[in-house]
């Protein structure tokens, strides 16, 4: 049977921020795969602006090519870029458990920090002793994402599992070691967790959560692939953009999770799972090069 592609979803509603309603338009994704977008920064700005906060600029736009650029061109996504990507998340989770915890704590039951380094940590083991002759990056992303689903508590487990889940099955045998995902299939794998993401958590960009921080990535990350940047390029790409939506969460008011029981009390504070997501993605792009950096 024919697969019948996918209606573009438009969904144009607005977002209080501020107390001042922010249209969040849709954004159409390639092949028969319809997400919702994210929320228009140059309007975002302006509120921020009167509340003396910032935002970095508009994701979307590729950053010049990686002088950094550790995987020769044309070199997929492979067993051992997989295996650093994820102990880089590992690091980075473990480092800032404090910073996410009070993030958490202050809009929701400040645990993330904990649970997101426990369940890194377990990813990190699992890989260690159970795979470490894993035969693909999907392999590595597979295991990422059951260990999260077992280990990781409350909300972030079956979300970001099952982001990994979905992006390693997407991968599929194309990222095996001899073959590899290039950059525009990776942005495909990505469409495909993000789309996860929303099917589980019926989030859109604006509500207040790792959505905020995810779909510009995805969005920025396929824009330079498809615009023929190399992977380095495009990962960075995704981690300013990750960042720039993890910052915008700011003056937004929550409308999912424990954090939508604040109402506009939940206004002016960082969301802790899009600070996650901002963190996974900054060490995807640290992995392709050797001098890494870091959101805070």
């Amino acid at each position: 049977m024919r697969k019948t592609a996918k209606k573009p979803v438009n969904l144009a509603e607005s977002r209080t921020v501020f107390g001042r309603p922010v249209c969040i338009p849709s954004v159409n994704l390639p092949g028969d795969t319809a997400l919702l977008g994210f929320p228009v920064l140059a309007e975002a700005n302006a509120v921020l602006a009167e509340h003396g906060a910032t935002t970095p600029a508009a994701p979307g736009l590729a950053p010049a090519k990686c002088t950094t650029n550790r995987i020769p061109e044309g070199v997929p996504v492979d067993v051992s870029l997989a295996r650093e990507w994820v102990q880089n998340i590992t690091s980075a989770m473990s480092r800032n458990q404090e910073h996410l915890t009070r993030l958490d704590a202050a809009i929701g039951d400040g645990d993330h920090g904990a649970n997101m380094a426990r369940g890194f940590g377990a990813v990190r083991a699992v890989l260690d002793d159970g795979t470490p002759t894993a035969a693909s990056a999907k392999e590595i992303l597979v295991t990422t994402g059951k260990t999260l689903v077992s280990v990781v508590g409350g909300a972030s487990g079956p979300l970001f599992g099952s982001a990994f889940l979905a992006l390693g099955e997407a991968l599929g045998a194309d990222s095996e070691a001899d073959s590899g995902a290039d950059a525009v299939r990776f942005a495909a794998a990505l469409a495909a967790a993000l789309e996860k993401l929303q099917q589980l958590g019926a989030a859109v960009p604006g509500d207040k959560t790792m959505v905020d921080a995810y779909a510009p990535a995805y969005r920025a990350f396929h824009e330079a692939a498809h615009s023929g940047a190399d992977f380095c390029t495009a990962a960075h790409a995704a981690a300013d953009a990750a960042e720039a939506g993890m910052r915008a969460t700011v003056p937004m008011q929550a409308r999912k999770g424990r954090a939508s029981y604040l109402g506009l009390r939940s206004i002016g504070h960082q969301d802790p799972g899009a600070t996650s997501t901002a963190y996974i993605f900054r060490a995807l792009a640290d992995a392709t090069e050797s001098e890494p950096t870091e959101a805070v």
